[in-house]
């Protein structure tokens, strides 16, 4: 393949954050390629956990949280599917009284946001959920946050993007990169070549590489979720799940299987990653403990992938320090799958306005280490 595609922007990765992105480039009538290594949703935006919750996130986040709130509402509209998309409720359980105290020393920083946080004693809990263990003593629930199933979710984002008419490109990896002071220039391994002023990073876990392409060093690091589903149960939990201080995750889904995350796996290689048995055991031991119904469930498939981290557990969002036209949208912790609609506005403005109409000050690139004056003109680069 030798063609050369000349277009507005040229986004790297197919994640829900550059789908997004290409999504609203569209409707405002921009020329967009976007370009996945592998298949659209296939990597972490595609095997989290599902949870599309708003509590609990750190208070420079929630912005972009309820931009993408409001766009999850109009999820069907957007991308022709639902996803499974359920305002369930969300359930932040508390084991002890100082995590009672969390909950509510969170609920007083957060009122400006109105979550709707709904603090639940123990009586209160247990009346509200009657599935639960002895070991909660209470909760907070956000009854407007829920979950969707992110292997609809996030491939759908990506064909209503290409039906709208961006020119996406799956099992296209990118192998080489430059600029030219007012154009990338792309090249990717089967030989198709990009050419775009405006270029979007969105390559999740491997966004580093991109960054350092054009002089920009970012820690980032992955890490390797451990999740797992049950066999079909007869329905009990009406929440979406999550433990104050760390620890499981869980929802049920329509048929009545269990998802359920916690600790971490290991990688096999660049990009395979899997759970190991003594972290699914114990994800299980700790889930009984607080769902009853969990004590004699069956797993009947684990799996794992890789989510990108930076160590003050904030994303990058905005543009390059060192090359015009430039834009990154990496580094979610594992936060992504819920902020990513709003993200991907967030880029689009920033092509269309050099502004976003959401505060993303405190996701500058620029607060990690120190990076050259000069934009170099380009390098090798392989997207893995």
């Amino acid at each position: 393949m030798s063609a050369v595609l000349h277009a507005d922007v040229a986004i790297i990765g197919g994640g829900i954050v550059g789908a997004s992105a290409a999504l609203e480039l569209r409707a405002m009538g921009r020329r967009v390629v976007l370009l996945e290594r592998d298949l659209c949703g296939s990597r972490s935006s595609g095997v989290n956990f599902g949870g599309v919750r708003r509590q609990g996130r750190a208070l420079v986040l929630l912005p972009l949280a309820q931009r993408s709130h409001q766009l999850w509402g109009r999820l069907r509209e957007r991308i022709g599917s639902d996803g499974e998309y359920l305002r369930s409720g969300h359930l932040k359980i508390a084991r002890s009284e100082a995590d009672m105290a969390s909950l509510e020393a969170y609920r007083e920083r957060s009122r400006e946001f109105d979550l709707g946080l709904q603090l639940l004693g123990r009586d209160a809990v247990h009346e509200r959920c009657p599935w639960l263990g002895d070991a909660v003593v209470g909760g907070s629930l956000c009854p407007e946050d829920g979950h969707a199933n992110p292997r609809l979710v996030s491939p759908a984002i990506a064909r209503a993007a290409r039906d709208a008419g961006a020119d996406v490109r799956e099992r296209s990896a990118v192998v080489e990169m430059a600029h030219d002071g007012q154009c990338f220039h792309l090249r990717c391994a089967h030989g198709l070549q990009v050419s775009a002023p405006h270029l979007l990073n969105c390559a999740g876990a491997w966004a580093g590489s991109v960054a350092a392409a054009f002089g920009e060093q970012v820690p980032l690091s992955g890490e390797h979720p451990a999740m797992l589903v049950t066999e079909p149960l007869p329905r009990f939990m009406d929440l979406s799940l999550g433990v104050e201080g760390g620890g499981i995750y869980a929802r049920q889904a329509p048929r009545g299987n269990c998802v359920l995350g916690g600790g971490r796996g290991y990688t096999i290689d660049a990009l395979r990653a899997r759970s190991t048995p003594e972290v699914l055991t114990l994800a299980m031991r700790q889930a009984a403990a607080l769902l009853p119904a969990l004590r004699h469930a069956h797993v009947i498939r684990s799996w794992s992938g890789t989510e990108g981290y930076l160590p003050d557990h904030l994303p990058v969002i905005g543009p390059s320090a060192t090359t015009p036209g430039l834009l990154h949208g990496f580094g979610f912790c594992g936060e992504g799958f819920q902020t990513g609609h709003a993200v991907g506005a967030v880029l689009a403005e920033l092509v269309r306005d050099g502004r976003s109409s959401t505060p993303i000050a405190a996701f500058s690139i620029a607060r990690f280490a120190p990076t050259p004056a000069a934009s170099p003109a380009g390098s090798d680069f392989a997207h893995p």
